[in-house]
């Protein structure tokens, strides 16, 4: 047994082995391509922050130029008494500089904003370079001033030409600091004595290089108290970039990308150190999920390697047994042949149910179409069956111009109950009818000259107040009037049989862009507003004597669809004052007034 499962287990060491090879090259050239792209960032960032210091002490650099110009410190530095004195102080307060000197050109101190101290600049780098004509500058901790200053020294130039002396902006570099300290990347300054002038990180600040010469040559400048050593940390070079391995700092990276930037402006060199924590997590994540992966495609290959393997054994044991279940094997597949017939016969019945479904729906969209247009087809053939009756007493009395009236609007009842029919199968085959403007207000006299005869057998009271001339609306207007007609039965279907008076009030108005209609009647309002425009659903009361009204529920549904199909809406709700009202929106129709 155990020699069967040696070669198993030194397959599994040998593809684990591989695993963590892979695993770990895709982890360090991922570790390479992230510190590329940190690379990238920091240099950009890198080049931001010098950016940012360069265009801090390029304002003052300006600043003194521009009062080197000035007419009173130029009369100042060529030995008038004026006081300028105010004038400096003005200039600093407003520029957030330091201080700002006047100096002869002996280097005497002439004049200051900070108004103390009589410093002789006399030999001092960036005085000797303004003496010879150029903008000079320097830094240092100032013990006048008892901080860390950036100077800048301009030429005053006299009338003929020679230098009288030189105006020297002194910039507080704390101030300049405060703007970006804290931030990300680590940024420190370092001049060219190696010394850590300025940074987003205090406890950078005089920090020296490690080299003796420039240890010596950096406390000839500064204090040697206030020097500190430099950072300690291991370099690595990562395929032309550098690592420092930093040790006992608190808010400086343990292991950081330094990527260094010349200023030549300031004569410093700009350096960042990036934290590589982001990189080496990306690579552990890449070397992570390539690890997974292969180990997940080891597991299904070991799996189907197992799976073929006991299928392969269980195939030979399967051929030895053969011979001897043939009987069995005959007698299973006989009986597989008696459920083939038996799956066969359900599928046919099946089948059959299926049709038989497929027929009932169709007779019951047959069902609804025809409900439908009886009850659309209902109030016509009621107008048509009064006008001919009414017809038919005209004739006996001899009115023939009534009788012969009453016969053409039965005539385009007629028409308007083919034009409903059209109307009503174009709805149930959802069909799309081009629209038009349309009159809402003779829409509405029509329903009304249509429902007059039987409001007055009913005694229900028809309150109507047309608006001064047209109301054009978008739709159709058979349709229209089929929906209007439907409303108007409807409430006045509600209030049969009820003792109090019974008034069916129409309203149009135009709010805007839109048309309302409304229906009001003193009926004992809707019992279930939620489901008025449901097919087959009727808002229709009984009257006291049982007998009721014929209602499908169909009529507000259509309604509803033939309002929809307008781009309008029909909504239905009780009145506080008893009874229901239903309004119908639609769009108005576009005059040549609403365009003018």
């Amino acid at each position: 047994m155990l020699n069967a499962l040696q070669p198993r287990i030194i397959a599994i060491i040998a593809f684990l082995a591989v695993v963590a090879g892979v695993s770990m090259t895709v982890g360090w050239f991922g570790y390479l391509s992230a510190l590329d792209q940190l690379r990238q960032r920091g240099q950009s960032d890198l080049a931001l922050a010098s950016d940012r210091l360069t265009g801090e002490f390029g304002r003052y650099r300006e600043l003194a130029v521009l009062m080197a110009d000035h007419p009173v410190v130029a009369a100042k530095a060529a030995g008038d008494d004026a006081d300028v004195t105010a004038l400096l102080r003005r200039i600093t307060d407003k520029t957030g500089s330091l201080d700002v000197l006047v100096v002869a050109r002996s280097g005497i101190e002439l004049a200051s904003a900070s108004g103390s101290g009589a410093q002789n600049h006399q030999r001092q780098p960036y005085f000797e370079r303004a003496l010879d004509g150029a903008l000079g500058h320097y830094h240092l901790l100032h013990d006048r001033y008892g901080q860390r200053t950036f100077l800048f020294a301009a030429p005053i130039f006299s009338p003929e030409g020679p230098v009288n002396g030189a105006v020297i902006v002194v910039v507080d570099v704390d101030a300049v600091e405060a703007l970006w300290r804290g931030d990300r990347p680590t940024v420190f300054f370092t001049d060219e004595l190696g010394v850590s002038f300025i940074s987003n990180r205090s406890e950078l600040v005089f920090m020296v290089r490690e080299s003796s010469r420039a240890i010596h040559t950096a406390s000839a400048e500064f204090a040697p108290d206030i020097l500190k050593p430099f950072l300690e940390y291991e370099a690595l070079d990562r395929r032309g970039m550098q690592l420092w391995s930093v040790q006992g700092q608190r808010y400086v990276p343990r292991t950081a990308l330094h990527l260094s930037l010349p200023l030549p402006v300031i004569q410093m060199t700009g350096e960042a150190l990036l934290d590589v924590a982001p990189a080496k997590l990306i690579a552990r994540l890449q070397a992570g999920v390539t690890a997974a992966i292969c180990l997940a495609f080891g597991a299904l290959l070991f799996l189907a390697t197992e799976r073929r393997r006991t299928l392969a054994q269980a195939n030979v044991k399967l051929e030895s047994a053969v011979h001897s279940r043939t009987a069995e094997l005959s007698d299973i597949n006989e009986e597989l042949r008696h459920e083939v017939v038996e799956r066969i016969a359900t599928e046919a019945q099946l089948k059959k149910a299926q049709s038989d479904l497929v027929q009932a729906g169709k007779l019951s969209a047959l069902g609804q179409m025809s409900a439908g247009i009886s009850h659309e087809l209902n109030q016509p053939l009621m107008a048509i069956r009064s006008y001919a009756e009414n017809a038919e007493t005209f004739l006996e009395r001899g009115n023939v111009d009534v009788a012969g009236q009453n016969l053409g609007r039965i005539t385009e009842l007629a028409r308007r109950m083919g034009r409903i029919i059209r109307n009503l199968r174009a709805f149930s085959k959802q069909e799309n009818h081009g629209m038009t403007d349309v009159d809402l207000c003779a829409v509405v006299e029509a329903v009304i000259e249509i429902s007059h005869s039987r409001a007055q057998s009913e005694g229900v009271g028809l309150i109507w107040s047309p608006p001064e001339g047209a109301l054009m609306v978008r739709g159709g207007e058979v349709r229209l009037q089929q929906v209007v007609l439907n409303l108007l039965s409807n409430a006045m279907d509600a209030m049969t049989g009820q003792d109090n008076a019974k008034e069916v009030e129409i309203t149009v108005e135009r709010n805007g862009t839109r048309v309302d209609l409304g229906v009001c009647d003193s009926g004992p309002g809707l019992v279930e507003p939620d489901r008025i425009f449901d097919p087959f659903y009727s808002t229709k009361q009984l009257t006291p004597d049982g007998q009721g009204h014929d209602g499908m529920g169909l009529g507000l549904s259509i309604s509803y669809g033939l309002v929809q199909s307008f781009g309008g809406d029909i909504t239905g709700h009780n009145r506080e004052t008893g009874g229901a009202v239903f309004t119908m929106t639609l769009d108005a129709a576009v005059v040549e007034e609403d365009a003018a």
